[in-house]
């Protein structure tokens, strides 16, 4: 099982990265609702921003909007020598 974003529940059990003992998204709809551009500024500016690259990446795969990945995560390279 991909190792998803794991909210703390005791503290926001309305959290909308909540899953279920199956692994499932709880609140599914909140997301499958929203929009591309929602979505985009959910995750950089939002209630994802603080979740790290991989965390967005496996969410947008699960949700079905991993064309949005490029979007949302942006790859920080090395400096040029």
């Amino acid at each position: 099982m991909p190792n998803y974003y794991e909210p703390d529940l005791a503290s926001n059990p309305d959290d909308p990265f909540a899953r279920g003992e199956d692994g499932k998204l709880v609140r599914r709809g909140f997301w499958l609702d929203m929009s591309d551009r929602s979505i985009v500024l959910a995750l950089t500016k939002g209630v994802g921003a603080q979740l790290r690259a991989e965390e967005k990446r496996l969410h947008l795969l699960d949700i079905g909007r991993d064309h949005l990945i490029d979007d949302i995560i942006q790859e920080v390279l090395p400096p040029e020598k």
